[in-house]
């Protein structure tokens, strides 16, 4: 689980660091902003409530990867 935790950080990092930019993004950008926050309450309690389940891994890989493509495209918008 230590590439999970690396993950989650890095993350969380990037996410800090777009929060700090979002009220100068369009609206588009704000809404999209807005629906990620709830995928990755959604990501941060499965995470912390299932570290060692491989089944519950396996989808919050791919969750933390739709969060991080969609971060990146938040990121080159601003």
């Amino acid at each position: 689980m230590p590439d999970l935790v690396k993950l989650a950080e890095d993350l969380k990092r990037t996410r800090d660091e777009i929060r700090l930019k979002i009220h100068l993004g369009s609206r588009e950008v704000q809404d999209e902003w807005s629906e990620l926050e709830q995928r990755w309450s959604s990501f941060e309690s499965r995470a912390e409530l299932d570290k060692s389940t491989r089944d519950v891994g396996d989808a919050l890989k791919i969750l933390a990867s739709e969060l991080k493509d969609a971060y990146t495209r938040i990121r080159r918008a601003l």
